[in-house]
């Protein structure tokens, strides 16, 4: 696809008026100064796709109530108007249908995880980003967009704590405790929107990931238990599972969202034969590393002895925290280099179906009184 010099342009499906996840997509994109938003299809519903694009300065024409008619209509503007990509933030039953229309009508896809419903559309989503070469895919796994998960894995790869040995991670919430009545609540607890899965599909998928990038082995096998605590819900809310990953390293990961008070509690520890690291993601501006012949470091931001990669990761000096906001904007910097084909790696198609396999070998799992099950792709 023919592309100008500016700014990269971006369409949009999902982020209207009271979504969750629009304004973190928007303000990470806009954070460089090298994406615009340009059209949307932000609501099905008219009135709050008009008010979403008139708030974010999108033309009237451009702002779309059907991701079809956005496709179709973006696709025939002049190559140095329609948008490149589409950035996908709605629930998770619209990410394979979306992303489908989108690489077929000729536009790249950055979208949010987990990529579709079941393996089986994710399967069929790897077919047809195959089948448009050129084309860019990625997901928002926004936890490795910290510069010092970054950090972490490169001294796992440079043999800094020795031959990996053992991992834990885990991911707790506390915002599904009790009934919850609200919007992010009601499709996330809903087998039918959200997936096979609730709480292993919403942040589960964010450990396993986390585990797999920082340590650069892929998980082989799981043995898992699957909770749902709050009566009446219909898909976990609670789960955890013992691993195998490549090369002998075993570990265990745990994903919950009814631990009260807890906020986004993220975390992982990596130990090998000399070493380890530890990292949370609500203090991500410190990365804990062990020995066993010397005291403890504790590894800041945006130090000067920090490797050269992660370097290029940092906005701001030391002690002046960078967050979340950050980390996705990285994501985005990221992605719109391998647009711009510029050395950037999207997260990918691999990762995508990765993810999906992971929910299906922990589904498949519980369901059979925790037997080890093998994580197919």
């Amino acid at each position: 696809m023919t592309q100008s010099s500016g700014k990269i342009r971006m369409g949009m499906v999902g982020g209207g008026q009271g979504a969750f996840i629009g304004d973190v997509h928007r303000l990470a994109a806009r954070l460089d100064g090298d994406i615009e938003l340009v059209c949307g299809a932000f609501s099905r519903d008219p009135e709050n796709c008009r008010i979403t694009g008139e708030a974010l300065g999108v033309a009237p024409a451009r702002s779309y109530t059907d991701f079809n008619e956005m496709m179709r209509t973006e696709a025939a503007l002049p190559a140095n108007e329609r948008m490149e990509f589409v950035a996908i933030v709605t629930p998770n039953h619209v990410h394979f249908p979306v992303a489908k229309a989108a690489l077929e009508a000729g536009f790249s896809v950055l979208s949010d995880k987990p990529a579709t419903l079941n393996l089986e559309e994710a399967l069929e989503l790897r077919k047809i980003v195959q089948a448009n070469n050129g084309l860019a895919y990625g997901l928002t796994h926004t936890y490795l967009g910290y510069p010092l998960v970054g950090e972490a894995r490169g001294i796992i790869e440079s043999g800094g704590i020795g031959k990996v040995r053992k991992v834990f991670v885990e991911y707790i919430q506390g915002w599904l405790a009790t009934e919850v009545e609200n919007k992010q609540a009601d499709w996330r607890t809903d087998p039918a929107r959200s997936g096979g899965s609730g709480c292993m599909g919403d942040i589960g998928t964010h450990a396993h990931n986390l585990a797999e990038f920082m340590t650069g082995k892929r998980m082989t096998h799981v043995a898992a238990d699957l909770s749902i605590f709050v009566e009446g819900r219909r898909l976990d809310d609670d789960g955890s599972a013992l691993f195998k990953m490549e090369d002998g390293v075993k570990g265990t990961l745990s994903a919950s969202q009814v631990c009260v008070g807890v906020e986004n509690g993220l975390s992982i520890r990596v130990y090998g034969e000399t070493g380890g690291l530890e990292w949370h993601q609500e203090e991500p501006n410190t990365l804990k590393r062990t020995y066993s012949d010397r005291p403890t470091e504790l590894i800041r931001a945006a130090q000067g002895y920090l490797s050269e990669g992660a370097q290029g990761w940092f906005r701001t000096p030391p002690g002046h925290p960078e967050g979340y906001i950050e980390a996705f904007a990285n994501c985005y910097r990221e992605f719109g280099k391998a647009l711009r084909s510029q050395g950037g790696v999207a997260s990918g198609i691999d990762a995508a179906v990765r993810g999906m396999a992971f929910i299906e070998a922990l589904l498949e799992s519980s369901e059979n009184d925790s037997a080890w099950t093998e994580i197919k792709q």
